[in-house]
């Protein structure tokens, strides 16, 4: 039976939610504030956490920021009733696994909950393929030092503020290093789901990684466009 931490301010959404997952078959516990939720989220060993944004006390984005931050996996499902395309964008950049805005129905809710329990269980199943060759723990390319066990990437002595989702990143792109990589299989690589019209979020998080590890981020000499193809990654000397 798969463990579901359902987290609102509301309890008439938290009761509606407790009521069809029971009857789908899903052990339910829930939180109405952001600490609480992120203390449980941390230590329930949850199969998924569907999470409300606008909580008090913590808000929803800060819980799911300090659970990546802290390496936690556990796929989330952004409950919310905000939906521009620039809050879609932000919440799955944090590390959200999917989005749904309110007001929604339970049967859609379970529908995206298993989509992404799916999706999760084959990207861990398929890691090895998915993921670059294990180098050790610390490797070096042109300039840049990666501390696979650390998350920490540094040019020199200098330690660079990458956030988890930006260090995922480079560390996919040093592992394909030379190789033109599409925006769909950095999809799948880093965030693990390929879901058509998400390619904005990697030019997003591609346009900040390059501030933090190109020198003139606006002629990036590192991680180059490939114009109609994607990205590609390279530390050689061929620059354009």
């Amino acid at each position: 039976m798969k463990k579901v931490l359902v987290v609102d301010d509301e309890p008439a959404i938290v009761t509606l939610l407790e009521y069809n997952l029971k009857q789908a078959n899903f052990e339910v516990q829930s939180a109405t504030n952001g600490v609480d939720a992120l203390s449980m989220a941390e230590n329930g060993d949850f199969d998924i956490v569907l999470l409300d944004l606008m909580l008090p006390q913590l808000s929803g984005e800060q819980v799911l920021k300090q659970l990546r931050m802290d390496r936690n996996d556990t796929p989330v499902i952004l409950l919310t009733a905000k939906d521009t395309e620039f809050d879609k964008v932000f919440g799955l950049e944090m590390g959200a696994d999917d989005y749904i805005p309110k007001p929604f129905s339970p049967r859609e809710v379970i529908a995206r909950m298993n989509a992404v329990l799916r999706r999760y269980e084959k990207s861990n199943s398929d890691s090895s393929s998915n993921q670059p060759a294990n180098k050790g723990e610390v490797e070096t390319t042109g300039p840049f030092t990666i501390d696979h066990k650390k998350y920490r990437v540094s040019t020199g002595d200098h330690n660079l503020k990458l956030t988890p989702k930006e260090f995922e990143l480079m560390q996919y792109l040093v592992g394909h290093e030379n190789q033109v990589l599409s925006r769909e299989q950095l999809l799948q690589g880093v965030w693990g789901f390929d879901y058509s019209g998400q390619s904005r979020m990697v030019d997003i998080q591609i346009a900040h990684l390059r501030e933090k590890i190109e020198p003139d981020p606006k002629k990036p000499k590192y991680l180059k466009t490939v114009r109609g193809f994607g990205y590609e990654f390279s530390t050689g000397d061929d620059d354009e």
